[in-house]
């Protein structure tokens, strides 16, 4: 017997009682999970008319509609899963980051009776979804104004840029999770042969660099000042030679040392970064946001290139105390402050403890195994990585001598394919930027989005933010990198 998702008598007044039993007065977005025929959608629309209201089906509309003489018009955005997009990138691409309140769920429990699985797996992806567009905007409230400084100041370290061929051997992806030691003898062995190119997150580099394997390009994302640690592996006197080039967002926390070495600048493709680096002239590869460099990380590596693509310390997972590879930039944050009554190993249980409890792993290992199917059938895994990438190949020491690594003779330095340029950049590069974007807020082709953007980075969580008001909160962010007060 078929389970009915609404009365067959008044399915309307059902769906009715049902809506005044919910309280979504702070509620911008309404996400309702299988709505059936639609019948509470229109009366969401009329008592909640500032929401916008997306539907995820568990079936397809039309399949459902044989069912019924007639079925509602509702004038919402609906998901179903022949859509072509995952149910988390649809939503991703109609909601921006916004905390957990503006966002609600909205059930129609008897669907649940009738899909079963189906419906709990719609419901727990859109739920992770919330999870992260939480996650991301408490990031932005914090760090918005931090991250547009970053890039202010960051506009004086370029001084020379790597242009990549085609990679032609296997990129490995290092990240810093404890899975990684693992992986490091068969890593040094092919990169000694000549025969792979490394990525490195830069949380990797300590671990990396002790071992004397140097990086081939090293990545950094995190706007935070706690990423200059990592970054200044790079450049410790006494460690392997240093990487010969770094790949990072201009939002990120670079070190002044970083203006020595070509870097590989990553826009996020907002229309206002892109604006500002078209202008000076500046070679940047446009990439999609990412909570975690893990991600950046793989998306920089298809672009790339390689024959494949090796994903390796990607954890996602702290193992018994143990929340990152060894050595790791921030163990020497433990030892300083440990003392007798507060030894290393109770240093480090409360850290990882803290990690373990923060949920940020859930949420990225979630968007991963969302996400894996998306990716080209170049990825592989290497050592121990989180179960959610148990799906692709695994890559053994035999891959190392078989024919597929062999293709192209070996190098000595794989990296050598890149080709090093000099950009002349105007003396104040940071002014420039400033007239820019005080150029596009006033142009009324783009004053739109750019002050939409702008305003969700620095201002976010408030509406109508006028174009005089962003004009002096960057040119207060902006002042302390250039001459942009004249």
């Amino acid at each position: 017997m078929i389970q009915a998702l609404h009365s067959r008598y008044n399915p309307r007044l059902e769906a009715e009682k049902y809506i005044n039993t919910l309280n979504l007065t702070e509620a911008e977005y309404l996400i309702l999970i299988e709505p059936g025929l639609g019948y509470m959608i229109p009366l969401l629309g009329e008592k909640y008319p500032a929401a916008r209201i997306l539907a995820l089906h568990v079936e397809d509309q039309k399949r459902a509609a044989e069912n019924s003489e007639t079925l509602p018009d509702s004038g919402s955005l609906s998901w179903t899963p022949e859509s072509g997009v995952d149910p988390e990138e649809f939503l991703g691409q109609i909601i921006p980051d916004r905390p957990a309140s503006a966002i609600r769920l909205i059930e129609w429990r008897p669907a649940l009776v009738r899909y079963g699985e189906s419906y709990l797996r719609l419901l727990a992806a859109a739920a992770n979804f919330i999870k992260r567009s939480d996650a991301n905007f408490r990031t932005v409230k914090n760090f918005g104004g931090r991250w547009f400084r970053n890039f202010f100041k960051n506009l004086g370290l370029l001084q020379s840029f790597p242009v990549y061929e085609k990679i032609r051997t296997p990129l490995a992806i290092t990240g810093s999770g404890p899975g990684l030691e693992e992986s490091l003898p068969l890593i040094a062995a092919l990169k000694q042969q000549g025969r792979l190119f490394i990525l490195a997150a830069s949380s990797s580099a300590a671990a990396l660099l002790s071992r004397g394997i140097t990086p081939d390009l090293v990545i950094s994302t995190d706007g935070g000042p706690w990423a200059l640690l990592h970054l200044y592996e790079c450049f410790r006197a006494g460690t392997a030679p240093r990487p010969p080039a770094i790949a990072a967002a201009l939002s990120a926390a670079l070190p002044s040392q970083c203006a020595y070495l070509p870097l590989l600048c990553l826009s996020d493709g907002s229309l206002w970064q892109s604006l500002v680096l078209q202008r000076l002239k500046v070679p940047h590869i446009p990439m999609v946001q990412r909570g975690t460099v893990s991600a950046s990380a793989i998306d920089l590596a298809l672009q790339l290139g390689g024959a494949e693509v090796l994903i390796a310390g990607m954890d996602l997972a702290v193992r018994d105390i143990r929340s990152h590879v060894r050595p790791y930039s921030f163990d020497r944050l433990l030892t300083e402050g440990a003392s007798r009554l507060n030894p290393v190993y109770s240093r480090a249980y409360a850290r990882s403890a803290g990690i373990s409890g923060g949920g940020s792993h859930q949420i990225y290992a979630s968007w991963f195994a969302g996400q894996i199917k998306a990716y080209p059938g170049r990825l592989y895994t290497l050592g121990s990585n989180n179960q959610v990438f148990q799906g692709l190949p695994n890559w053994t020491e035999t891959d190392m001598i078989s024919a597929r690594a062999l293709v192209d003779p070996p190098s000595s330095s794989p990296h050598s394919s890149a080709r090093i340029t000099q950009v002349k950049l105007p003396e104040d590069p940071a002014g420039f930027a400033l007239r820019v974007l005080t150029e596009a807020l006033s142009d009324p082709r783009i004053t739109v989005p750019v002050r939409e953007e702008l305003s969700a980075l620095l201002f976010p969580g408030k509406s109508n933010v006028g174009a005089a008001e962003l004009v002096d909160e960057i040119r207060g962010l902006a002042g302390p990198y250039g001459g942009v007060h004249g």
